[in-house]
């Protein structure tokens, strides 16, 4: 199985993904974007600052107490400042293009962007060093909250930070250089929960994405990437986290990766840019029983999967728990074009997996070790790929491909449907002065993420 992640949605189809030379806009999408009028699209998608708006003493700009919306709020915010939202149902879609401004929730859970499955994106960011945090957004026909370097709203309105499968054009569009979303609930979008596209020099972290139609949370085209996803949830997904075409100092460390179809993919993909992917390091996660029927199909059939690697390079595995996945718990393949090369599988507990351990791949120096639980040797296809592919191994025999345990997937739902999550953490103090996304993700230390014991013990470190 192809490991290259492209999704669609069950029923009210989003932009998604398909193999072949474009992206196909689906009835829906273009239908929304037809009905959406000039001054509509001004509300809905981010206008320019007002002339009249005035902007209030100090550093914090309040919606609804200044500006009954938070696109004008964002319009009028100066650069530094804070749009601090109060409780209330937002029907908008947001655009942050000044730099270091910080849009918060005072209230995570009841502060809330809807899309009613009718506009495109939440909250889409090219503004650098700005931040999203402390709210939900949810109900969107792409992206929950998009940071990206593609500055040109036309290609923003195709879904998928304007990619649409031809390479990007990264002397048009430089990566946006700074970003971050805490403690931030997507659910039930129908791309991706949180998106970093064309952007680094960012973190992830303490958020919540469930319900997406192609991911809960994504990483792609960025080199090098300087980002770090930390201690996220990621449950009912198509895919729970998906990194394609993005490299070095790139890591995902304490991440809650549960009950999705398919756990964490690291892709390589010649119909995007900046291929073939390279260095990331995905350590101290809990990837367990990623074979959730009540998700949106994943469009490769891909199902019961904990962490795929298809055609990366030199990525490392280390310390996470792989339980529960009924085809396999770690997999690593060759898509068309991208050996998969010099990724190290080590120290990580895969238990219970319909195979624990798969080298699927033409063998090019990928190494496993110790990976499996106390008492209870893993599974492995080929046989013995342990001992015939120890990464301290000063050589070894050439080895024949490994299979996974097929699994026949069920159908799914539509993204819309999936369940809503729980409420989850606020910030403790939301009108904390801001902290615009400058100098990160700062220093990065995987060693202090260890192996957790359960799913529930990763998120409590």
């Amino acid at each position: 199985m192809q490991l290259l992640t492209v999704r669609q949605s069950a029923s009210e189809t989003p932009p998604h993904r398909r193999r072949g030379p474009a992206r196909v806009l689906p009835a829906l999408l273009a239908a929304a974007l037809a009905l959406v009028s000039p001054a509509l699209a001004g509300c809905a998608s981010g206008g320019g600052s007002s002339s009249d708006a005035r902007h209030p003493d100090g550093t914090v700009v309040r919606v609804p107490q200044d500006f009954p919306s938070v696109q004008k709020a964002v319009d009028v915010a100066h650069e530094g400042d804070t749009v601090l939202v109060s409780p209330g149902t937002y029907r908008e879609s947001v655009r942050i293009t000044k730099p270091r401004i910080v849009l918060r929730g005072t209230d995570r859970n009841t502060v809330v962007l809807d899309g009613g499955v009718r506009l495109v994106n939440g909250v889409t960011v090219t503004g650098p060093g700005s931040v999203v945090e402390n709210l939900t957004v949810h109900g969107y026909l792409a992206n929950g909250v998009l940071f990206t370097g593609v500055t040109d709203e036309k290609l923003q309105q195709r879904g998928a930070g304007g990619s649409a499968y031809n390479p990007l054009d990264t002397t048009r569009f430089p990566a946006l250089q700074g970003f971050r979303a805490t403690k931030v609930t997507a659910y039930n979008n129908g791309l991706y929960g949180i998106y970093a596209f064309d952007a680094r020099a960012g973190v992830i972290e303490d958020s919540y994405a469930s319900g997406g139609a192609d991911s809960g949370v994504y990483v792609g085209q960025c080199k090098p990437c300087d980002t770090l996803v930390r201690g996220n949830t990621v449950e009912r997904n198509a895919v729970g986290i998906e990194i394609t075409n993005a490299s070095d100092n790139l890591y995902f460390l304490g991440n809650r990766v549960v009950g999705n179809r398919v756990g964490v993919t690291v892709n390589s993909n010649d119909l995007e840019a900046l291929a073939p992917q390279h260095g990331a390091v995905i350590a101290g996660n809990a990837v367990t029983d990623n074979n959730a029927s009540d998700t949106p199909e994943q469009a490769d059939g891909g199902f019961g999967i904990g962490i795929g690697i298809g055609g990366g390079t030199a990525n490392r595995v280390e310390r996470n728990l792989v339980k529960g996945n009924r085809s396999a718990g770690v997999i690593v393949t060759d898509p068309p074009g991208h050996p998969a090369a010099g990724n190290r599988i080590q120290g990580n507990h895969a238990e219970g997996n319909g195979v624990d351990l798969v080298l699927a791949s033409a063998d090019a120096g990928n190494c496993f070790t110790g990976n499996s639980a106390p008492g209870q040797p893993a599974t492995q296809s080929p046989e013995s790929l342990e001992a015939q592919a120890a990464c301290d191994a000063q050589s070894r025999s050439p080895l024949t491909a490994g299979r996974a345990a097929p699994v026949q997937a069920p159908p799914g739902v539509p993204f819309s449907q999936v369940q809503a999550p729980p409420a989850q953490p606020s910030l403790p103090d939301p009108n904390a002065p801001g902290r615009p996304a400058t100098d990160l993700p700062g220093p990065v230390d995987p060693d202090a993420y260890p192996l957790p014991a359960t799913a529930d013990a990763v998120l409590k470190r």
